[in-house]
């Protein structure tokens, strides 16, 4: 049989930016007895987090729960909107947009992809101009990602919201916030979003297996002339169940119930709170690679991510070969590299279940596997970011 922890003694550090580490008293509420998911005690629990996560979103709209990964939730929002042969406005800001491409393509729609160089947030003028140009009204949706989880770049939504605004053009508008939905301020219903696509794994605390769409009134009446076939993602059979708290096939029992505890621990917490915490941890982060002599990814200072840092390797050294000796030195893993920038880049994830002294502790691992690894670096990184947190 294979073993599943052969991690030496000590706590594993999960540094990458997503799946984070699940809370322990997560885990507790996971493993509560299964319960019948058509019976009175259920229905409750739904009832509740079908609530509580609205908050999360900080909207009054429907928020539908699939038994999925995040890939699901992007399906699930163009499906239950568009038909085949819509065009749809994306924009290039990294590995998560791309695929978020690439699944529309597959199904049938035309995309209009605004390139990017990953290092930069979305630019809601061009995505305005573009609208502006759309005399035909052919742009049904433009579907941008809040936080690129590939490369630290989080994009202003409340600016493409004015964009389009300034535009009149009638296009939903599609957000994914995988990386950011818990971890950095997100307002659904105040930035005009039209569907929030979200995972479970990230800034909820939770395991992958919960995807999230939060969807509007505009959203929904085009629901009812979308043409793309959807059975699985279907948001009418779910709405309709989730009334009384229930669902129209089983449910992941106890998925919800970290669910459920992970929302009590955001409100003990408070929500602003919760955000001004990642935007200490983020830059506390990047003190200390400035202090290493390293560069980040992300050239927009405005847009660095709360979340999580992407690092650039000096030129002749690989990150995947930095990230193994992170790994099997100081049990640490940090983020690789994905499609363009790989080996280029390491990423260090600080969202989540997440304090200063794990932030401390990750970046000591880094600095000591910079060393370890023979990375060219100014040593200091871990000093600079305790002066931060501590002052």
């Amino acid at each position: 049989m294979l073993t599943l922890n052969n991690h030496p003694s000590g706590r594993h550090f999960l540094q990458i930016p997503g799946p984070t580490n699940v809370p322990d008293r997560v885990l507790r509420a996971i493993d509560q007895p299964t319960i019948d998911h058509r019976g009175p005690e259920f229905g409750a629990l739904g009832l509740a987090v079908l609530s509580g996560v609205k908050q999360v979103f900080q909207t009054q709209a429907p928020v539908v729960i699939f038994p999925s990964s995040g890939t699901g939730a992007w399906e699930a929002a163009l499906v239950n909107t568009l038909s085949p042969g819509d065009r749809v406005l994306m924009v290039e800001t990294g590995h998560f947009a791309s695929l978020w491409r690439k699944l529309a393509g597959r199904l049938g729609l035309d995309v209009d992809f605004l390139e990017g160089d990953w290092r930069r947030p979305v630019d809601a003028a061009a995505i305005g101009a573009r609208l502006a140009g759309d005399a035909d009204r052919r742009i049904k949706a433009v579907c941008v990602v809040h936080n690129e989880t590939s490369t630290g770049v989080t994009s202003d939504v409340a600016a493409v919201r004015k964009a389009i605004d300034r535009a009149g053009h009638p296009a939903l508008l599609m957000v994914d916030t995988i990386s950011s939905l818990g971890s950095i301020d997100y307002r659904h219903d105040e930035w005009g979003v039209d569907v929030t696509v979200a995972g479970s794994q990230k800034g909820l605390m939770l395991p992958p297996g919960l995807a999230f769409n939060a969807v509007s009134a505009k959203a929904l009446a085009a629901a009812d002339g979308a043409r793309l076939p959807r059975s699985y993602w279907d948001w009418r059979e779910m709405l309709a169940a989730n009334a009384r708290g229930y669902f129209p096939y089983t449910p992941s029992t106890n998925l919800l119930y970290g669910l459920h505890e992970a929302l009590a621990m955001l409100q003990a917490e408070g929500l602003p709170q919760v955000f001004a915490r990642h935007r200490r941890h983020g830059q506390a982060t990047r003190l200390a690679v400035d202090a290493w002599g390293l560069e980040l990814l992300s050239l927009d200072p405005a847009a660095h991510s709360p979340a999580l840092t992407a690092v650039l390797m000096p030129a002749g050294h690989g990150a995947d070969a930095f990230r193994k000796v992170v790994l099997e030195r100081f049990d640490m893993s940090l983020g690789q590299g994905l499609g363009k920038l790989a080996d280029r880049v390491f990423r260090i994830g600080h969202l989540g279940h997440f304090n200063d002294l794990t932030l401390c502790g990750t970046l000591a691992g880094v600095e000591m596997g910079l060393a370890a690894a023979g990375v060219p670096h100014r040593p200091g990184g871990v000093r600079a970011a305790m002066e931060f947190l501590v002052g």
